[in-house]
């Protein structure tokens, strides 16, 4: 008889496939893109999906069994799988990997292992305290999960207690697999046919005559009848002012009855409006998307801030959307999506979903189920750079909003993908067009389009011609010398935000650190207190007065005196957020001060409370870090303060300059958007640098010929490739000796384009000692053969027993 077998993709971080044995039935029933339970390893269960059905067994190992199937039709499709494949590839990772990073976690099924007590067990007198507690909840309990074990000892590592346990035979082992995706009912309500004459009806409410409160009920429901047709049980309640518990009464009589209906999570109220007419720079522009979407895939568009790129994109979606494809519109910022949606919405209604992570698992699995159903309410997909991942069918148009963004790139955990570069892969793959839009276009974009690799289309004009912002430079060298500063605001600050409060307009104000200051520091001995955990002072947080890090989020109270030297002259050096929202409330504290930080927008609707409440001008003056930075529309802001600019400027990174004109340009952008000029008022140690001077004529084109000259002369992107490799592991000796190792074997294959070892500028985070080598690949040189080469090297490293529990990560383009 013949033998069949499928090849799995499993969850964990390996290049392979592995292969399993099915019977014919299964074979016949199964298809590419299912996912089925199968065991790995000793006792673990994954969900593995299936990649391929074959005939052909394996030569190393004995096929074992699958435990269940646990999909009707696939959930993953063929493209999709094309499309994991090449960022396996292209990104250096696992198949696995990817696979673990696309599919929302409720798809993940794991094992959680499962106790049980073994009956024939008595002679309690050899167990230890912790396992005879065991062994007593068990027998209140039928089973206890691992997680359970931990609660009842209160302790993280029970393993031992559990293997010690299943030595004596007091208990055994089995591992089970459940669904965690549970679609939401809602309970509705509704009469039982035999009332639904009048007489009965009369004569029901006789019966009824003396349970006031159920008759009120019974009238509630007929009053709702005569406008809805399904009455929920909780509108019910609500209108006749009763509990549920007379509902159930009602139920038990056999008057009513409840059922249940299955509904959407996420669903829009709304109806669909025109689109916006265009003004003629913008049907411009249009026309020239469309005409170079004629021969080329991709197109940038260069549109300065506030010139209507949403307007343009919303006429190109409809256009496909008319053609019945889907289409992805990425966002770089979680942020962002509160307003664009909105926006969005208001032109095409149910036609959109969101994905992202601030949603809950059981609606990220539901936009999962729509797209690859290709259902009318997922025609618009809305996400940050994971949506790159969904089960698309007929993808006819990505837009790749504000494509210049560093969220767009993952860096941890793998794979690390940029979701501007998979997208345009994507695209290609379903034969769809891919246009990029930005104010500030990332150097590497912008050259491709001057290679005529992309076609151009720019957008020079504001919407309405409202001028672009007036930049003033505000030197506060001088202004320290002339003491004219307060706190941390110049005089010229201050009038200016004074001047636009006094107008009741609005002000934005950007620091780029979170937190009250970023080090605390001894004037006595000069020491300041660190993380232990990373190389890294710690944050000082004021309003919970504690110490924070950044990184690996540890936290403990403030001290009152210095650790080192016990006196008690503690300084806060350095400004975040926090600290200017405090000095605001000092100089103004009539008016309303906002704040947007990650220490303000935790939550689902963490973003929308305070940009609801902005759009609302509740707030008079908001005070927030790269978050505002994007894309934000207000209309009545008329002023932007930057308070120290220099804090970009000055950071260890070959793209530090052209960060810091983005950043600096688009928080500028967020200035004078609806009638007249605004105000951006940048404060800065050294006014003459040339990329503030770039800013304060917003001169896109004159940094990118600088930076591009730089990028030539020292052989960086868009040149050069760059692969990062990093070392990371707790015992520095180790990560040392293991950097040189691989320094030597690179150089060897590649000779001076290796650059290293270095330690970065945090060089221990969570425990965790870091070391990096670059190497830059040539415009000549294959890529191809290069990933081959280090991977070869890569494998020879892990061959390396010292090495081995080493953490090896490459980082392809990693920017």
């Amino acid at each position: 008889m013949s033998q069949y077998f499928i090849d799995l993709i499993l969850p964990i971080p390996l290049q392979k496939t592995f292969t399993y044995s099915v019977t014919e039935e299964e074979a016949n029933f199964l298809q590419k893109g299912m996912r089925v339970a199968v065991s790995f390893g000793k006792s673990k269960m994954y969900t593995g999906l299936i990649f391929h059905i074959h005939q052909t067994a394996p030569t190393l190992y004995e096929a074992k069994e699958i435990h269940q199937i646990l999909d009707e039709k696939p959930i993953v499709n063929e493209l999709q799988l094309k499309h994991w494949q090449w960022i396996a590839n292209y990104y250096m990772c696992a198949l696995g990997d990817v696979y673990r990073a696309s599919l929302p976690s409720a798809f993940l099924l794991e094992s959680e292992t499962i106790v049980y007590k073994n009956e024939a067990f008595v002679d309690e007198s050899i167990l230890s305290d912790d396992e005879f507690l065991i062994s007593e909840a068990l027998q209140h309990q039928s089973q206890l999960t691992i997680h359970q074990i931990a609660d009842i000892l209160g302790r993280k590592k029970v393993m031992p207690i559990v293997n010690e346990l299943i030595k004596k035979s007091v208990i055994y082992i089995k591992e089970e697999i459940y669904e965690t995706y549970k679609p939401k009912l809602v309970k509705y309500i509704g009469l039982k046919e035999c009332y639904k004459s009048d007489e009965s009806l009369n004569a029901l409410l006789e019966e009824l005559s003396r349970a006031k409160k159920q008759r009120v009920a019974v009238l509630t429901f007929f009053q709702l009848a005569t406008s809805k047709k399904t009455i929920k049980a909780k509108d019910l309640e609500k209108a006749a002012n009763v509990s549920s518990t007379i509902l159930k009464s009602l139920v038990a009589k056999d008057i009513f009855e409840f059922y249940q209906v299955q509904t959407d999570r996420i669903n829009f109220k709304g109806d669909t409006n025109s689109l916006k007419e265009l003004n003629e720079y913008q049907e411009k522009a249009l026309s020239e998307i469309k005409t170079s979407f004629v021969e080329k895939d991709v197109t940038l568009l260069h549109g300065i801030t506030s010139s209507g790129k949403t307007e343009v994109y919303t006429k190109l979606i409809q256009k496909v959307l008319d053609t019945g494809k889907q289409v992805l519109f990425l966002l770089p910022e979680i942020a962002l999506t509160t307003q664009i949606i909105t926006r969005l919405q208001y032109y095409f209604g149910n036609q959109i979903s969101v994905f992202h992570s601030k949603y809950s698992m059981n609606e990220r699995v539901e936009v999962w189920n729509n797209v690859l159903e290709n259902k009318t309410k997922a025609q618009i997909i809305l996400g940050a750079r994971s949506s790159i991942f969904l089960p698309f069918s007929n993808l006819g148009l990505i837009v790749v909003d504000e494509e210049h963004e560093t969220s767009y790139k993952q860096f941890e955990p793998t794979p690390r993908y940029n979701a501007r570069d998979a997208a345009i892969v994507l695209a290609k793959m379903h034969n769809a067009k891919i246009l990029l839009g930005s104010a500030t276009p990332s150097l590497e974009s912008y050259f491709n389009a001057q290679q005529k690799k992309y076609g151009f289309v720019e957008l020079k004009r504001r919407f309405g011609n409202v001028q672009l912002p007036k930049i003033e430079l505000i030197d506060i060298k001088e202004k320290h010398r002339k003491k004219e500063m307060k706190g941390h605001f110049s005089d010229r600050m201050l009038k200016l935000i004074t001047e636009a409060i006094e107008e009741k307009e609005q002000v934005i104000l950007f620091q780029n650190r979170r937190g009250f200051s970023p080090v605390v520091e001894c004037k006595t001995c000069g020491i300041s207190p660190q993380c232990p955990n990373c190389d890294v002072s710690l944050t000082y947080h004021k309003y919970k007065n504690e110490l924070r890090c950044h990184y690996c989020n540890y936290q403990r109270a403030m001290p009152n005196s210095c650790g080192a030297c016990g006196s008690n002259t503690l300084d806060t050096k350095g400004f975040g957020t926090e600290q200017i929202e405090l000095e605001l409330k000092e100089f103004f504290p009539d008016f309303k001060i906002g704040r947007m930080d990650l220490d303000t927008t935790r939550g689902k609707f963490g973003y929308q409370k305070i940009i609801g409440a902005f759009e609302a001008r509740e707030i008079d003056i908001l005070v927030g870090t790269q978050m505002l930075s994007k894309g934000l529309d207000f209309e009545n802001v008329s002023l932007v303060g930057i308070l120290n600019a220099d804090s970009m400027l000055n950071f260890p990174d070959f793209r530090a300059h052209e960060r810091a004109y983005d950043m600096m340009v688009q928080v500028s952008g967020r200035a004078g958007r609806s009638k007249k000029q605004g105000n951006v008022a940048i404060q800065t140690y050294n006014p003459y640098h040339q990329i503030l001077q770039q800013v304060s004529t917003t001169n896109y084109t004159e940094m990118y010929k600088e930076q591009l000259q730089d990028r030539w002369q020292y052989n960086y992107p868009p040149y050069y490739r760059l692969i990062k490799i990093t070392l990371k592991h707790r015992d520095f000796i180790k990560v040392d000796s293991g950097i040189n190792w691989l320094f030597r074997a690179l150089y060897n294959s590649f000779g001076e384009h290796v650059l290293g070892p270095t330690t970065p500028a945090v060089s221990r985070i969570r425990n965790l000692y870091i070391k990096n080598v670059v190497i830059k690949i040539p415009p000549k040189q294959s890529l191809v053969s290069t990933k081959k080469q280090l991977q070869k090297i890569k494998n020879t490293f892990e061959a390396v027993k010292e090495f081995r529990p080493i953490r090896f990560i490459i980082d392809v383009d990693a920017y």
